[in-house]
């Protein structure tokens, strides 16, 4: 080498010393941190990438956690409807046993009245006191806000919406009516006229039961309407005059309701005469939708119908915001991720074809119910909501059959001196209610919170994988790489040393 001024050889130690350097400054780096990505320069599109995913997975760690305070929600007001079901069950028992008078003093009852109006005030008060963190759970505050409920609707509950906007207004088209079981008698005349007997023995039966029931020649129909209707509670079957004849029909709507009629004893009812009349004394078909029209095709003379005659009632038919609504008799509900309501409708409006609301909606639910967050994204389709309703006394029940704060002292239903039938009727609905509701808030638990918490789980659990994946330092890797580092630094240390002593060698050509 005979050049001093540029040491070619020490700038090319140098640069490699400085190049192992920074090498091992970067593995130092990351098993002291644990992280391969610090910063940008380290991995750019790694670094979006992880940053996204721990984005997604504290948005999931919080979805977990709101699971989870739901379910304690759910927990303390099924606790409270736990009480009033028991509450509830206590009733019947009060009920029944008032329901004996013949056994029973003044006193005795007054003292029964006594305890119906310590429950209900004691499932008022659970109405209002149940709650978490202040926030009421059973007095209507975890219910929807329904608005503009068309006339004919009645005794609507949503168990369920999710809706964009302000409101949500629930469109309901009937598009098969509801209908009663019914069966039309024809005396030919306004009484019987027996010729081979002493009596016209007939078996009526409905959804509640049968009875046999014999008339006598000359008995009007009137008379034999009056006879049926005195079994109506045994039998779920009431009977009007139409005409020359009796409609006979299910005091109820639906598939599950029936009328049978069975001739037992004729007595020569349809050989009285040949005439128009003869013709038409029999058992016809149920008229639709026009119970007091007479029908014109006979089903069964009476001599033939030792066999019982039988007609079926029939459901409502609708469609609740395109979907099909399962209907039971007049009522109808409708169950989807979106919208779960349940209403009842009017005869008129659920013998009648077409919307409901008419132009408009049947009803518009414009806020309320419990709102829980149940995914790492804030839209629609993360949220799960829950309507819990009023379960005060004089919220239990319906407007047909009554409410439950009508069994208190004085009321229509109370037990001293009220009608203790339709006591047993209402205390049946709020029992069904109850349950119901307790069933709504038992499946949003097992199949809503338990699958989506486990679900979350899951993906939290893979998310946090993914991060650490693209993220984490690999210290096996990092190890490797800090032990060569380390060796090429020594290295390039001795040689950059060797380098800066090689110009000397210059100093021999002097002499």
């Amino acid at each position: 080498m005979g050049r001093i001024n540029t040491n070619v050889q020490s700038l090319l130690a140098q640069r490699v010393l400085g190049s192992n350097n920074k090498a091992l400054g970067t593995a130092l780096e990351r098993l002291s941190t644990g992280l391969r990505i610090s910063r940008g320069q380290d991995d750019p599109a790694g670094l979006i990438a992880s940053e996204n995913l721990r984005v997604e997975h504290r948005g999931l760690n919080e979805a977990i956690k709101n699971a989870d305070r739901a379910d304690q929600v759910v927990n303390i007001a099924e606790g409270g409807l736990q009480e009033v079901s028991g509450l509830l069950l206590e009733l019947q028992g009060v009920i029944t046993a008032t329901a004996s008078r013949a056994g029973q003093s003044e006193e005795e009852r007054q003292a029964n009245q006594l305890q119906v109006d310590s429950i209900l005030q004691t499932i008022d008060r659970l109405a209002s006191t149940t709650n978490f963190q202040g926030i009421k759970l059973l007095n209507g505050n975890m219910d929807f806000k329904v608005d503009s409920i068309a006339t004919g609707v009645s005794d609507v509950r949503i168990g369920a919406a999710k809706y964009s906007g302000s409101s949500l207004g629930v469109d309901v088209l009937v598009t098969n009516s509801a209908q009663q079981a019914g069966l039309f008698l024809s005396a030919g005349g306004t009484s019987l006229d027996l010729t081979t007997g002493s009596s016209f023995v007939i078996e009526v039966a409905g959804s509640k039961g049968s009875r046999e029931l014999s008339f006598s020649s000359g008995t009007t129909i009137a008379k034999m309407k009056d006879a049926i209707n005195t079994f109506t509670d045994v039998t779920g079957v009431e009977a009007v005059v139409s005409g020359t004849g009796i409609l006979i029909r299910s005091e109820e709507f639906g598939s599950s309701q029936f009328v049978s009629v069975k001739v037992l004893d004729d007595a020569g009812i349809n050989s009285t005469d040949n005439g128009t009349a003869a013709a038409t004394r029999g058992v016809y078909n149920r008229l639709s939708g026009a119970f007091n029209s007479n029908n014109t095709t006979i089903n069964s003379t009476f001599a033939n119908a030792t066999n019982a005659v039988r007609d079926e009632g029939q459901n409502v038919r609708a469609t609740i915001n395109g979907y099909a609504a399962v209907a039971n008799g007049k009522n109808v509900r409708v169950t989807t991720d979106f919208l779960d309501a349940e209403f009842n409708l009017s005869t008129a409006k659920a013998q009648a074809l077409g919307s409901v609301g008419g132009s408009g909606a049947a009803f518009t639910i414009s806020g309320g119910g419990a709102e829980f967050q149940l995914s790492s994204h804030v839209d629609i389709g993360g949220k799960a909501t829950l309507g819990i309703q009023d379960i005060s006394a004089r919220h239990l029940g319906n407007a047909t059959t009554g409410y439950l704060s009508s069994l208190g002292s004085g009321a229509a239903n109370n037990i001293v001196n009220g009608d203790t039938d339709q006591s047993q009727k209402v205390i049946s609905e709020a029992i069904r209610q109850v349950s119901g509701m307790r069933g709504r808030l038992g499946t949003f638990q097992a199949n809503i919170l338990g699958a989506t918490v486990r679900s979350l789980n899951t993906t939290a659990e893979n998310t946090a994988a993914a991060t650490s994946i693209i993220r984490d330092a690999d210290f096996a890797t990092e190890t490797a790489s800090l032990t060569r580092s380390q060796i090429l630094v020594n290295a390039s240390t001795n040689v950059l040393s060797l380098a800066n002593q090689a110009p000397q060698s210059a100093l021999q050509l002097l002499g």
